[in-house]
């Protein structure tokens, strides 16, 4: 029997734990040919092996790139483009949190690299897939952890003063003004943007960290919602007719929400959109 996405091609990024891995082979399941990036290529193919395994597909296909470096990125989205003229749905899903600051490849604070810049790099390599795939989605799981969050410009990178917490909760607020900014600038293409919250849910989430926040993050895995539950979400926005055409939106529980004030400043979304550009034009 023909799968809901038969003849659609998804890019699911962060795939090998948690809501990623739920959510790529839900979306498998449906018919979907699925991509799958990840930064270790063993855990991938587990993944990859797995997911055949379940829902009986072979349109799978696997790519290795650390996403907080722009060299690897640019050289994935490139790969995947030598894969596939087109793309009907790209899953911004891989993300992280860092107890202490560390700068990525490219000298830029982790969380914001992986986090935000990750997202926008990919995103921005692969919109021509994803226009000649429309009508296309792009799905961006953010966090309600941007509800306390703001947009710190005077020390954006932790320079100052490094705050975990502060840090992730920013980057998942950049997710939801990069969502906006980019439906923005996407109407009458056939391309839509949403982003979502998935709950608070149990994965590898915290876990390449040590010490005490490593052992907090396993302590408290029992009280939270499954991966399963937390992919419900994303795999609805990449699949569900009900949002054929919506754009610009945040998500929770499979439902529009309203996000932070901060969030829906479309001011900083222009001007984070300039920085990360600037950022995306640098050379590595």
């Amino acid at each position: 029997m023909a799968g809901i996405l038969d003849g659609r091609v998804v890019l699911v990024t962060g795939a090998t734990s948690g809501i990623g891995r739920v959510a790529a082979r839900e979306l498998a399941a449906m018919g979907a040919t699925t991509f799958l990036v990840a930064r270790d290529r063993a855990r991938g193919q587990d993944t990859l092996e797995e997911i055949a395994r379940v829902t009986g597909s072979e349109r799978l296909g696997l790519f290795v790139a650390d996403l907080a470096s722009r060299a690897q990125v640019r050289r994935v989205a490139g790969e995947v483009r030598s894969r596939t003229d087109r793309l009907h749905v790209l899953l911004n899903n891989a993300g992280a949190i860092f107890t202490e600051r560390r700068l990525s490849p490219d000298g830029v604070e982790m969380t914001f690299a992986l986090n935000h810049l990750g997202y926008f790099l990919l995103t921005r390599a692969l919109l021509p897939l994803l226009q000649a795939g429309a009508p296309a989605r792009i799905v961006n799981v953010a966090s309600t952890a941007h509800l306390r969050a703001g947009m710190d410009w005077e020390d954006l990178y932790g320079e100052r003063r490094y705050s975990a917490w502060k840090a992730y909760g920013q980057s998942k607020l950049a997710n939801i003004l990069f969502t906006r900014e980019l439906a923005r600038r996407l109407q009458g293409t056939g391309v839509t943007a949403n982003a979502l919250h998935p709950g608070v849910i149990a994965t590898g989430f915290g876990r390449n960290n040590g010490g005490l926040f490593r052992l907090m993050m396993l302590a408290g895995a029992p009280f939270l919602s499954s991966p399963e539950k937390g992919a419900r979400t994303p795999v609805y926005l990449a699949s569900s007719q009900e949002v054929e055409g919506v754009t610009g939106k945040y998500f929770s529980d499979c439902r529009e929400a309203t996000p932070s004030p901060a969030a829906r400043d479309d001011a900083d979304a222009r001007r984070l959109w300039d920085l990360s550009e600037r950022l995306a034009l640098a050379p590595d």
